[in-house]
């Protein structure tokens, strides 16, 4: 079994088929997605969708998280995290998709950092892990993830691109990285990542609808698609694609605090 530790499912491109979507998933061996949210309207939706699919033959488990993403930072609301903690973290296994985006900057970056802070404080409130989204503010991002390590914060570098100064910083801190199927990619740059990450401290993802692994680049990602980011991994790591499988679900079971059989 696989888990697709973070995916979209709530994304309008799911909307016309998720039932067939699901199915695929568990006929090709995933097991758990982790439905993340992008902001408290998504994380509503993310819930209702893990309380309503019932496991089995035609679908994975579903577990959801509850968050705001640095794009939607911009439009959080000033009681955010009463929201989150009084509505919506029940039943969530990890506040986010949370963090900071440099790249398009689609939120004010002061804004970005006032709502992954408070994110970050209310993990440590609650005690559940954060899942943070960071593209081109490794530095800044290194020294958060320092001080939330040392604060006791758990978290996921996820989607994680390669920096080997900000793994360094992640495995110090106690954190984990999950990959997604750029490392398929041919531009790809964080093979050394991949080698040098210790086996109980990385996670596997689709990231669907996005970054869909090759042959499907340029696709519809979606959690049927894991078992080719596994292989990927595997084939840099120079191990079977079974132990790869088998440590990245022991380890989204130990991070996410899931009973995983």
């Amino acid at each position: 079994m696989l888990v697709d530790t973070h995916c979209h499912l709530t994304h309008d491109r799911f909307r016309p088929d998720l039932d067939e979507v699901l199915a695929a998933a568990a006929a090709a061996g995933t097991g758990v997605v982790v439905c993340v949210a992008s902001d408290l309207d998504d994380a509503v939706d993310a819930r209702r969708l893990a309380q309503d699919v019932e496991p089995g033959r035609m679908a994975p488990r579903l577990v959801h998280t509850a968050g705001v993403h640095p794009h939607q930072a911009g439009s959080a609301p000033g009681d955010l995290v009463t929201r989150l903690r009084d509505d919506l973290l029940e039943g969530a296994v990890a506040i986010g998709e949370c963090g900071l985006d440099f790249h398009y900057d689609f939120s004010p970056r002061e804004a970005q950092r006032r709502v992954f802070h408070a994110q970050l404080e209310l993990a440590a409130e609650t005690g559940l892990p954060v899942v943070v989204h960071c593209r081109e503010a490794e530095a800044e991002m290194g020294e958060i993830v320092r001080e939330a390590g040392s604060a006791g914060i758990r978290g996921v570098l996820h989607c994680f691109p390669g920096d080997l100064g900000l793994l360094e910083i992640a495995l110090e801190s106690g954190w984990f990285v999950s990959f997604t199927g750029m490392v398929t990619f041919g531009s790809f740059e964080g093979a050394e990542a991949v080698r040098r990450v210790p086996a109980d401290r990385y996670m596997l993802e689709t990231d669907g609808p996005y970054m869909a692994p090759a042959p499907h680049r340029g696709q519809r990602n979606e959690p049927a698609f894991i078992s080719l980011v596994r292989d990927r991994i595997a084939d840099l790591r120079g191990e079977a694609g079974t132990e790869v499988g088998q440590a990245t679900t022991r380890n989204a079971g130990h991070f996410f605090g899931l009973q995983l059989t």
